[in-house]
């Protein structure tokens, strides 16, 4: 009788508004990112250096690579702050935060150690040498020493996403890419600092927001709710984290595997078929935008609910994110497949790459749609901390897509390469959508 009392106490209404103030923000967000890449390249392109763009291109994509690996910071912490939120534990919201930033902050001082080896084993990989490669060591060295300001922003957007606090997430990638370009433009033009400058303002921005972050958080902490150093290094919480970070870079490295293969096989069609690729690919990146702010809402909703022990906003919450999905999703792939051959020429000059983009085309205008399941099941399963779940299905449909790739490449060439692709997206989307409900049935039945 108590408990049930206690549920109800703690119910609240899913709604379109509720998904949407926590979607939105953060679309926008990501959004600014490509705005950032286009800036860096753009200021050090003024240069009329080749080698210094192509050192800085590595350099940022070795960057990106190893920092990606890092996001179950992000996820674990969004997923485990919810589900304190939905239990209206400031307690224990105070206890998971210190423990994700903890966790950032020694695994950027660890990058920041390793560097050097890093930076070597990148450069051999990619096969720069000469003024590339100083170009790329110089751009790398700087950046990495922004790691742990990098990483602990993945633990602060983490928390204040799992309290659905969307607006704040948009103000601090705003305070980050904001402060990133504006002193690239300053250091790398005005002062002339080329790729250093590019880098630097890259360190300042992160640090800055890293500052902003903390200030704002910790300003909403309460002293009465603040938790002993035991609890936070409780054995049973750092295990409980480190299991849930552990499947999530798990599944992390086999969703870059899987990219990282297609662009692989890619480049066997040849420099034209590479490119097109390429340039169909970004159709992708802009659905994954407002894909991954809707899978945001799902992972607070879902998180929340599972914390409040509330069925109905678990069942609501699905189902409003499902239907936004996949509207958008809809929308998104009829612009790009009418759109589509205007923005390819806009993003290539070549006649014979916009004709092959413009072959692939239906491929990469469908990604959305068939995309759209799997980024909202990751939402679900972050927010529920069904991690374990989320890496076995990985890994069954990375099986799935290896099999696809070794049937339909040989016998279609690059359309079955792109087919595989899409096959692999709905095989992740579809895998964990089977698990939803019985899962949910286990969760709620075993909190009653």
């Amino acid at each position: 009788m108590d408990t049930r009392s206690n549920h109800n106490a703690l119910a609240f209404d899913v709604t379109h508004l509720m998904v949407l103030s926590i979607a939105l923000p953060m679309t926008l967000g990501f959004m600014t990112t490509p705005l950032l890449g286009l800036t860096n390249t753009a200021v050090v392109g003024r240069m009329g250096n080749a080698e210094a763009l192509a050192g800085l291109a590595i350099g940022a994509m070795l960057f990106d690579l190893i920092l990606g690996s890092f996001n179950f910071l992000r996820a674990s912490t969004t997923g485990l702050t919810a589900q304190a939120y939905g239990r209206r534990d400031q307690h224990e919201q105070q206890a998971v935060f210190s423990r994700a930033m903890i966790s950032a902050l020694g695994c950027g001082l660890a990058l920041l150690c390793l560097s050097p080896l890093l930076m070597a084993a990148g450069l051999s990989l990619m096969g720069a040498e000469g003024a590339i490669a100083q170009a790329t060591g110089t751009y790398f060295s700087i950046r990495m020493l922004a790691a742990p300001a990098a990483l602990a922003n993945y633990a602060i957007l983490g928390f204040v996403l799992g309290r659905g606090q969307g607006n704040i997430g948009l103000l601090l990638q705003a305070v980050i890419n904001g402060i990133n370009i504006l002193l690239s433009i300053y250091l790398g033009l005005t002062l002339d600092w080329g790729v250093a400058g590019v880098a630097w303002g890259t360190m300042a921005g992160e640090s800055v927001g890293a500052l902003a972050g903390l200030a704002i958080v910790l300003s909403g902490f309460g002293k009465a709710a603040r938790p002993a150093w035991s609890e936070v290094f409780s054995r049973h919480r750092l295990a409980e984290l480190f299991a849930l970070n552990r499947d999530i870079l798990i599944r992390t490295f086999v969703l870059i595997g899987a990219f990282t293969i297609m662009m692989r096989i890619g480049t066997s069609f040849g420099a034209v078929t590479l490119a097109a690729n390429a340039v169909v690919m970004n159709f992708f990146l802009l659905s994954g935008y407002y894909l991954d702010g809707l899978a945001n809402a799902a992972e607070q909703i879902i998180g929340r609910a599972i914390g409040a022990h509330y069925r109905p906003a678990f069942d609501r919450g699905l189902k409003l994110t499902t239907l936004w999905s996949f509207g958008l999703a809809a929308l998104g792939s009829a612009f790009f497949f009418l759109a589509g051959p205007w923005l390819i020429s806009v993003l290539t000059t070549s006649p014979e790459v916009r004709q092959a983009a413009e072959t692939y085309l239906p491929w990469a205008a469908v990604t959305g749609l068939t995309g759209a399941l799997a980024f909202l099941m990751d939402g679900v399963f972050i927010g529920a901390t069904w991690s374990a779940d989320m890496r076995n299905r990985m890994l069954i449909s990375f099986a799935g897509y290896l099999l696809m790739l070794a049937i339909f490449v040989p016998l279609f060439g690059n359309h079955g390469l792109w087919l595989a692709m899409n096959a692999f997206l709905l095989f992740r989307g579809f895998f964990l959508a089977m698990l939803v409900r019985s899962r949910a049935d286990q969760t709620f039945r075993a909190a009653q």
